[in-house]
């Protein structure tokens, strides 16, 4: 018997972790990966009476793999914000599942945990780009608006951090990542404590994004606007973070950053406008590898030849 926990590679699914790992400490195998990579249950070799938790990734996409583990004897608790689909009842699966668009599962496992590791909650909301989330749990706290902007800024980077077509890209696997974090019970800890790792995520993120600033828009209008950044390790990591930064300039319109792969497809991120948190994944999932939640969604795999429909459905959805 193991304790098994997997969990996304960005800031929602670590600072999960660093909550649930922080109430319960216990030596566990992490099974993670870029955030891109949610299909992970089936990847974590599972056996019959693991205790294992599940945090931030689709249980569509992990159905095959959560019910295997189950059939083996295995107890699973799932707290998730994206897409579900059926969720089977079975005696050993908590699933706390709630595909609001102003949650994410920071918050879930706040709740879950009664707020007692709320700062990480409050950086992992910031981090999914729901900062009236974060301030609002913010406000049931003593933080003051400095301490409030370094978990803020906490967040963005962590979630920065995840993105890339692989572990090569990143500055940080998320599992390395989790280990330097999990010693802290709260961020601000962290960030007085382990600078050099805080100023590496910090200088990274502020140079990606002076890089992607720079670019034109492929197209532009009133309701959505797509940018197109090259296959670049550079581009890989910040293709997500701004989405976020382009939907909180423009809360009016949708947004799409695709980024070139080398096979010449490309990696899609969407989001949804800020005043209308909804259809992101209603859009992606017209594709083969779409996936995500309402506000916020992806592909993994948009081929040259749907470049031109994925842009007239993106349009068309939100005129």
């Amino acid at each position: 018997m193991a304790k098994v926990d997997i969990f996304n590679g960005d800031a929602d699914g670590i600072c999960s972790l660093l909550q649930l790992r922080q109430a319960e400490p216990c030596d566990s195998r992490l099974v993670t990966g870029v955030k891109r990579d949610i299909a992970l249950v089936e990847q974590a070799s599972i056996a019959a009476g693991d205790d294992v938790v599940v945090l931030d990734i689709s249980f569509d996409k992990n159905r095959v793999g959560v019910v295997d583990a189950l059939d083996k004897g295995a107890r699973i608790l799932y707290v998730d914000h994206h897409f579900a689909g059926g969720i089977p009842q079975h005696d050993n699966l908590q699933a706390i599942i709630n595909t609001a668009s102003d949650v994410c599962t920071s918050l879930l496992i706040n709740s879950y945990l009664s707020g007692r590791y709320c700062e990480w909650a409050i950086t992992g909301a910031f981090g999914d780009n729901l900062n009236r989330g974060a301030e609002a749990l913010a406000k049931t706290t003593e933080l003051t608006s400095a301490q409030l902007q370094q978990l803020a800024s906490l967040g963005v980077y962590l979630n920065y951090n995840g993105y890339g077509a692989t572990l090569e890209d990143l500055h940080f696997t998320p599992a390395a990542l989790f280990d330097r974090l999990r010693h802290y019970a709260s961020p601000l800890d962290f960030i007085a404590d382990d600078v050099a790792t805080f100023d590496c995520l910090e200088a990274g993120y502020q140079q990606d994004m002076a890089t992607a600033a720079a670019l034109s828009a492929t197209i532009e209008s009133d309701v959505a606007a797509v940018f197109t950044l090259p296959n670049e390790k550079w581009a890989r990591r910040v293709g997500g973070v701004y989405s976020n930064d382009l939907a909180n300039a423009h809360p009016d319109r949708a947004h799409a950053v695709l980024t070139e792969k080398t096979n010449g497809s490309y990696l899609v991120s969407v989001r949804a406008p800020l005043n209308n948190k909804t259809g992101a994944d209603e859009v992606v999932r017209q594709f083969e590898t779409g996936g995500g939640r309402k506000a916020a969604a992806g592909i993994n795999e948009l081929p040259a030849t749907d470049l031109a429909r994925f842009i007239d459905v993106l349009t068309n959805f939100y005129r």
